[in-house]
Formats: C-alpha cells, sequence, structure tokens
C-alpha cells in the first residue's frame, strides 16, 4: 500500500477552519476578567501572543479578528 505525501501547507478550506477556531480560542482567552497581576493574567497574555503569532505565520496576514489601537478595536475607515 502506498502512502501519500503529505501536502506542504493547509488548504483554503483549512485555513478558514483554524482561523474559526483560532478566533474561539481568543476570545476564550480575553474574555476573563481577572486581575492583570495574578499569575493567570500573565500566562493567558503569553499564550495570546502566541496564538495571534501562529495565524500570521499561517495565514501570511494580519489577523482579521483583532486589530486595536490604544482604546479599542480598530475600525477600518467609512468610505465617504
Amino acid at each position: 500500500m502506498a502512502r501519500s505525501k503529505p501536502s506542504k501547507q493547509l488548504s483554503q478550506a483549512e485555513i478558514e477552519r483554524f482561523l474559526v477556531a483560532a478566533e474561539a480560542l481568543h476570545l476564550s482567552i480575553i474574555k476573563p476578567f481577572i486581575s492583570p497581576h495574578c499569575d493567570h493574567y500573565r500566562q493567558t497574555r503569553v499564550l495570546h501572543e502566541v496564538l495571534l503569532k501562529a495565524v500570521r505565520d499561517v495565514t501570511g496576514k494580519e489577523v482579521e479578528f483583532i486589530r486595536w489601537n490604544t482604546t479599542g478595536p480598530m475600525l477600518p475607515p467609512k468610505a465617504g
């Protein structure tokens, strides 16, 4: 029986499923309201940075579901 050679990249459908799962993980990381002085908070920030880097590495783009400026989510400018 011959083995098929594994793909070197995810398919577009796999990337879309990955993004859905990454967004769900992102929301579960940022949702808890905990003190920024505790170990759990610091560890969730570490996990969050790794998640965002993985999304950038897989998609080659900035993360679509989280675009922050210093005051909150950044919305694209409206065409005027």
